[in-house]
Order: structure tokens, then sequence, then C-alpha cells
């Protein structure tokens, strides 16, 4: 190449810096490449959240769940009165356990609210989320402490601290996530209102920080007081709510909060998450029952042989109630969870108050294997097996009946969270709502039954819980039968409704006509 050539390549080259030095906007335009370029390369190296969901769903749910074995592995004496012992628990185990169970499903909530702004996430996030349930793992041991030694304040200090140090690590998350806004759902990244967002949703995850410091605070002064804190936690998004309510009627609020308040603050919750951790309490209490088995009905070997002559099956059989108490207690748990599926089968969209009585029910759910524990604990037509029976019939007809509260609730809000056929006067509406009252009056009926024929408690509620499933095969018959029954009462066949097609007719039902 000759020295022309090279001259006017270099040139061409000052040429170039110069046109650069001189023109501000190549360095603007540079600049937002490079930006753009950034972000592009920050998006590729992200993920979506839905796996990490449905991990943090499993594992809090199986947290909720395993803070009732300190409760169900409860040891009574054998001269001691199952009544006294009941009501020892109520006032301790039970009470504690309710509350912690109902704060984590506060604490899940929030974190609802949380991956609904954070759409995408990547190493860093994944980390802190399991940095957060790490925290969550270690409230069931703080449960135990608080449900065995309620007077010490260490128990209420050491689950306060970790579900404030869990506030902070969700917290780092939102902040995190809102300093690459990629990482958000398209709403906010559109808004120019970002500022708004990411406040909310830091008052949101906060609240139950703040209120565990309260509790901690006080548990020097009147340790009674923090347990009350902490129960007001469960009834804080509720109580916040009226009191905005309360504030905007009296004062007013901005077109911001407006805004805002349209797109999340009376946003449902996710239906696909309330069914996910529904699931996993479901699945964990059908699986506590079998470690029960597992561990205590397995005999020793040389019992076997002494006192058994060698054969395990005549061994077993000694363990015959404990078979059938499980069964029936499986088939309960299963048969709540096909309910619960059919519910949530026909709802659209889970309220707030839907997802409140909905943690009551899992709650009470969660008990089911200290019914299992006290149905076959004591001797047959002993009074504490009676009250065993007893107690076991109450937490079935709670599990149920907050079932059948979600669905009312469901019912006045119809065109918003329920399909159009399965709403009120429709012959699917007649059907889901016997399904839903079967468990409350079956278990009220056996309640009954027990206290007439208290000889054969056990009995009765063993046929109750067997009895059940073929009440379910049967019912849509029954519900066929009982509404042609009313419509020949009520509804006379008329002239004009010849032609109508029978599933067109099977959906014109009096339900409205006779309630009114």
């Amino acid at each position: 190449m000759g020295e022309n050539d090279e001259s006017e390549i270099i040139e061409h080259h000052d040429d170039e810096e110069m046109e650069k030095t001189r023109t501000p906007r190549y360095h603007a335009h540079s600049f937002l490449e490079s930006v753009a370029s950034s972000e592009k390369d920050g998006y590729s190296s992200t993920q979506s959240s839905h796996r990490l969901l449905a991990y943090s769903d499993a594992l809090i749910s199986i947290i909720a769940t395993v803070m009732i074995l300190p409760v169900a592995h409860t040891k009574f004496q054998d001269n001691e009165e199952l009544k006294q012992s009941i009501q020892a628990l109520l006032t301790t185990k039970v009470a504690v356990y309710l509350m912690t169970f109902l704060i984590v499903t506060v604490a899940w909530a929030a974190h609802i609210r949380l991956f609904q702004v954070i759409k995408r996430i990547d190493d860093t996030l994944a980390l802190l989320n399991l940095a957060c349930m790490m925290l969550i793992t270690v409230l069931p041991y703080t449960f135990s402490l608080m449900a065995t030694f309620p007077s010490n304040t260490l128990g209420i200090l050491l689950f306060c601290a970790c579900v404030m140090v869990i506030g902070l690590i969700q917290a780092t998350i939102v902040l995190y996530g809102f300093s690459r806004p990629f990482f958000l759902n398209d709403q906010i990244q559109m808004s120019g209102n970002q500022a708004y967002y990411k406040r909310h949703i830091l008052e949101v995850i906060m609240r139950v920080p703040i209120m565990c410091l309260f509790a901690s605070i006080f548990s020097f002064i009147y340790i009674q007081l923090s347990y009350i804190i902490l129960a007001i936690v469960i009834f804080l998004p509720y109580i916040s709510q009226c009191l905005k309510w309360i504030w905007n009627k009296a004062i007013g609020e901005s077109k911001i909060s407006q805004h805002f308040n349209l797109l999340f603050l009376h946003e449902p919750l996710s239906k696909e998450r309330v069914e996910a951790f529904s699931d996993g309490v479901y699945a964990i209490v059908a699986t506590l029952l079998i470690l029960d088995i597992c561990k205590d009905n397995v005999p020793d070997p040389s019992v076997v042989k002494e006192e058994f002559n060698d054969k395990l099956l005549a061994a077993l059989q000694e363990y015959g109630p404990e078979y059938l108490a499980y069964f029936g207690s499986f088939v309960t748990i299963g048969l709540l969870w096909f309910v619960h599926h059919s519910l949530f089968l026909h709802v659209t969209k889970a309220t707030r108050l839907m997802g409140l009585f909905n943690t009551f029910s899992l709650a009470f759910v969660g008990g089911l294997p200290l019914a299992y524990h006290l149905t076959h604990e004591f001797p047959r037509g002993s009074l504490n097996e009676l009250e065993a029976v007893q107690i076991s019939c109450v937490i079935i007809f709670f599990a149920g009946l907050f079932q059948l509260a979600i669905w009312v609730t469901a019912l006045f809000t119809q065109h918003e969270t329920l399909h159009p056929y399965v709403r009120y006067g429709g012959r699917e509406h007649a059907f889901m709502l016997a399904k839903l009252s079967l468990y409350p009056c079956v278990a009220l009926g056996s309640f009954a039954f027990t206290c007439i024929l208290s000889r054969f408690s056990t009995s009765i509620f063993h046929m109750m819980e067997i009895g059940v499933p073929f009440a379910f095969i049967l019912l849509r018959l029954l519900v066929r039968v009982v509404l042609a029954a009313l419509r020949w009462l009520f509804c006379p066949v008329r002239n004009d409704l010849d032609s109508v097609p029978v599933e067109e007719e099977d959906s014109q039902l009096p339900i409205n006509d006779i309630v009114t």
C-alpha cells in the first residue's frame, strides 16, 4: 500500500474524529445505544419467575402445615381427663398454632403482591428469595418455643426477629427490582409513577415486620400484649383498608392514588397461587398421617417373635383401629380437597375476603392430624374417646364451613368472581351448594349422634368418614331429584315450555322464585 493511500486513510479517520467532537448528538446517541444495549443484555440474563413462585408456594405451605406437629404429638396422661388437657391446649398450643399459621399466610400474601410487581428475576433475586425461604423454614422451631414456653420472651423474640429479617429481604428485592425496570410488569414499566408504586409495595411488605417489632418490644413489658399485637397482624390488611376507605371518604384521595388503587389495592389475589398454596397444605396434611403410621405402627421384631410366634400378620392386627383412623382421615382430607378443587374450578377471581376464609379453612385442615391422633389415642368406650371424637367433628365442621363461606362470599360479587353457568339460580349452583354443605352437615350430625349414643362414638365417626364418599357419588342424582320435585310442586309444566330443550329447561330452575 502506497503513501498516498495511507494518507487518505489517516485523513478520513481524522475527519470522523473531528465530526464526533463537533457533534454533541453523536455522544448522546451513543450513550442511549449503550444503555439500551446494556438493558437488552440484562433482560436476556433474566428468566420467568413461575418456577420460583411454585417453589415458594410449596415451601410456605409446608412450613404453615408442619406447625401442627407439636400440637398433634402432645402426650396425655392415662389418668388425666382429656377435657382438662384440651382446655390447656386451646389456651396455649392450639391458639399459638392458629396465630402463627395465619401470620405465615399473611407473609405469603405479601409475597404474592411482591411478585405481582416483579415478573422476571435474575440470579440475585433468586438468591434473595432463597434466603427469605430459609428464614421461613425456621418459623416452626420458633413456634415450638412459643407454644412450649408461652410466658418466656425468647420464643416470641426469635419469631419476631425472623419475620423482621424476612421483611427486610423482601424490601431489598423491591429496591433491586425497581433499579432494573425490565424486571417489573408492563403496567409499571409504562407508568410515569414508578416511585409511587415502589413506595406502596414497600408499605405492604413492611407492615408485618413493623408490627412484629412492636410485639418484640412489648414482650419485655407485658407479654400478653405482644400476642395481641401478633393477632392484629392477621387482620392488618383489612384494618388498613377500612382506615384508608374512611380517610378517602373524609378527606378525599389524589388522582394518582385513585389510579394506583384501581390497579393494585382492589386487585384480587392470584387465583393460581391460592390454588397452589392450598394444594400444598392438603398434600402435606395427608402426608403427615402416614408418617405417624410409619413411626408408631411398626411392631418390634422381638415382640413379634415372642408374643406372636413370629407371625407378622397377627401382630399387625393389633393396629387395626389405627389403620381405620388413617384411612378415614385420608378420605376426609382428600374429599375436602376435592370440594376445594370443585369450588375454585368455578371461581374466576379470588377476593381478599375469599382469601381470608380460605386461610381459616386451611388452618382447620391443618388440624386434622390432631384429630387423627386423638381418635385412636384412648381406650374404647372411655369419656376421653368421646371428647376426642367430638373435637374431630368440630375440626371437620369448621374446615367445611369456611369453604362454604368462600362460596357465599363469591355469590355477593358473582358477576366478577364466578363463571356464568354456576351463578345463582342454575342447576350447577344448586349442586355446588349441596357439595359444599355436605361436610358441615355430616360433621354436625355426627357430633349430635355422639352426644346421644356416646358408647358408639368412634363407630359413628368412622361410619361418617367412610360413608361420605358414597354420598358424594349419589349427590348429583339426589340434587336432580330434589330440583325436579321442587319444579313439579312450584312450577307446573306449561304448554309454552313444551318446545324448550331438556338442557335449557334444566337451567331454568325456580330457586330464585322459591326464595323470593
